[in-house]
């Protein structure tokens, strides 16, 4: 630990903020400059698309108030010199370091004339136009957060159509099972679904579809995915491609003093063959930040890989949607309890006869239990 005496974190939400406690939980007594391009402090942002939409403020991160560390708000990383150690700021400043935690996240991906919810200020710019009596909303995307953004707007009696790309919503990341069930759990709670279309523009009040339709809407809102915020990394010398590429232990490639942690983060997962995963999940973020201060104060030699099993929960329509793993490398799926008839169903997700995945809809217990086996390699 000695060898490090000027730690800069780059990102000010959960990843960056656990890193930050965690290094002086774990002892480091020199200087640590958090740099955070939003003046908030870090907040939690899964109630975004939900009870921040119904008028609920409460999104603080406990301990985020006692940041007592040099926190530079509002500014955002510009550049970085892996060479000479510095951090460049969109003021001119620049920042020396012997440690760096990049944890810089992720931005919505932009459609001009859709809403994007990313920030605490989107929500509550979204919540502004819901107040303001707009009664149909368009979702452009059927993941996590436009299927929150949808079951908000029908709890706010709003009419809302949801466009997805893929014949059902979360297809890719639930399975066929499990997407097959999402679209009419949509529909049963008033959503109109218009699947398998892409949307070109949005403009005078319509949105645009690829095969020539288009759709009147009120207020249209954009989830269709997001980019990590890796642009300020061009020309460091540090490998990006969707994501910092990093080793197992979250260590930058090539780099002995540079982690990266949350969104931004990409790796070769250990528990799934090395295959290179980002996970842009909460729990991922929450676990990571903490991981990479720990490892980057052992330094590269010392450090242990992150072999944490990604999960994930939503609720759409009152209903609880939970993931683990990695579903979407299975070659095969099941369901293994209940029924989609029923509301409640687990499904369990392999490759090559081991365990990658499981989905589960109202049954929390059987995502537990077979994230469990996932971590232990078990076959179905």
């Amino acid at each position: 630990m000695s060898r490090l005496k000027r730690i800069t974190v780059v990102g000010a939400s959960l990843a960056g903020l656990r890193a930050v406690q965690t290094l002086r939980r774990e002892g480091f007594d020199g200087e640590i400059t958090l740099v955070g391009a939003e003046t908030h402090l870090p907040y939690n942002r899964p109630p975004l698309s939900k009870s921040v939409l119904r008028g609920d403020d409460d999104v603080a991160l406990p301990g985020a108030e006692e940041l007592g560390d040099q926190w530079l708000r509002g500014r955002r990383a510009v550049r970085l010199d892996v060479r000479e150690r510095t951090v460049g700021l969109d003021d001119g400043t620049e920042i020396g370091h012997d440690g760096l935690v990049i944890a810089t996240g992720a931005r919505p991906r932009r459609l001009d004339g859709a809403h994007r919810l990313r920030t605490i200020d989107d929500a509550l710019a979204l919540r502004a136009r819901l107040d303001s009596g707009h009664e149909h909303v368009l979702v452009i995307g059927g993941g996590f957060i436009g299927g929150e953004v949808a079951s908000t707007a029908r709890q706010l009696g709003r009419k809302v159509t949801l466009v997805d790309a893929a014949p059902y919503p979360m297809r890719a990341g639930l399975g066929e099972d499990a997407a097959r069930w999402l679209a009419a759990h949509h529909e049963r709670n008033g959503v109109e679904l218009v699947t398998n279309a892409r949307v070109t523009a949005v403009s005078g009040g319509r949105v645009h579809l690829a095969d020539g339709r288009s759709i009147a809407a009120d207020l249209v809102v954009g989830g269709m995915g997001v980019t990590p915020n890796t642009e300020w990394l061009d020309g460091s010398g540090l490998t990006t491609d969707d994501g910092v590429l990093c080793l197992p232990t979250l260590f930058a490639r090539g780099a002995g003093d540079i982690v990266a942690a949350g969104d931004v983060a990409r790796w070769p997962h250990g528990l799934f063959g090395g295959e290179t995963v980002r996970v842009e999940h909460w729990s991922n973020a929450n676990e990571q930040g903490a991981i990479a201060a720990r490892n980057l104060l052992a330094g590269p030699e010392n450090a242990t890989p992150f072999l944490d099993v990604p999960n994930h929960a939503t609720h759409v329509h009152g209903a609880r949607i939970q993931t683990a793993g990695l579903p979407h490398l299975a070659d095969a799926a099941s369901i293994v309890t209940g029924s989609p008839e029923d509301d409640r169903f687990a499904v369990a997700f392999t490759r090559d006869g081991v365990l990658v995945g499981a989905v589960a809809v109202n049954s929390p217990k059987d995502v537990v239990r077979l994230k469990r086996a996932i971590t232990a390699r078990e076959t179905l």
